[in-house]
């Protein structure tokens, strides 16, 4: 039994750990932390009511995605990643996830198939009612839908690896005015090809489909991130309410 608990923990935690993560995240390529400010752990977990555990998580989290850096005897520091080291990574996810499709169309099974429909199907339902939350959810649904069906675990494997590490960059081109009606439309196309079996169509498409991510994840990043006004590099930021006294509100 007490093993159980430990389990059932720990889960908790690494659950904790992800919420903050995306939150910090979200909140890093909206500008609330600008580059060069220091992400203090306990003002942190001061802000989120958690115990400094799962903060510490989610800041390793966030240093694996390039969002901060740690610098000695300086602490977290927000630093995005370069313009060519994003590319690079957008470059490789566009490779894995063209031979997921591709794999996918040759493999999914019917039911597969089926499901791939109903979470597109789900999906035009959030861009009909711009629900950009209930997308950004569907939308992973429907990239790992198509990573299972590929049938290939190493492939999936590594694909939902790099996946975690430009998630942040993924979910803010959502940010971007009318980006769910057009990614909504760039998965009809990737679903069309996959259900008549097209597996190079599908591949070409998903790869297409990446790269105009990266371009409006790109365009969001440059858009919103530049050092806030009044904000010293490396200055603590310990709360949201640093943006709202540099920033007008931009999404």
């Amino acid at each position: 039994m007490p093993r159980g608990r430990g389990q059932a923990s720990g889960a908790t935690s690494t659950t904790r750990a992800e919420t903050i993560r995306q939150r910090l995240a979200d909140d890093i390529l909206r500008g609330v932390y600008p580059p060069g400010a220091r992400l203090d752990e306990s003002g942190l977990a001061k802000r989120f009511n958690l115990s400094r555990t799962p903060v510490r998580e989610a800041l390793r989290q966030l240093t694996s995605a390039g969002l901060v850096e740690v610098r000695p005897r300086r602490g977290v520091i927000v630093s995005l990643p370069t313009d060519s080291a994003l590319a690079e990574m957008f470059e490789v996810m566009g490779e894995l996830e063209a031979s997921c499709v591709r794999l996918a169309a040759q493999r999914m099974s019917p039911a597969e198939r089926v499901r791939l429909e109903l979470v597109h199907r789900r999906s035009f339902e959030a861009v009909r009612n711009d629900d950009r939350d209930s997308y950004r959810t569907l939308n992973f649904e429907f990239h790992d839908t198509i990573y299972r069906g590929a049938h290939n675990e190493f492939l999936s494997r590594t694909t939902v690896g790099i996946r975690q590490r430009i998630a942040p960059f993924r979910r803010a081109q959502f940010a971007i005015p009318d980006r769910l009606a057009k990614s909504h439309a760039e998965h009809d196309a990737i679903v069309g090809a996959v259900l008549r079996g097209d597996a190079e169509t599908a591949s070409e498409l998903m790869r297409t489909h990446v790269n105009i991510v990266r371009a409006a994840s790109w365009n969001y990043v440059h858009g919103l991130v530049p050092t806030a006004p009044g904000l010293r590099p490396e200055a603590d930021v310990d709360a949201p309410a640093a943006r709202a006294a540099a920033w007008p509100t931009q999404v």
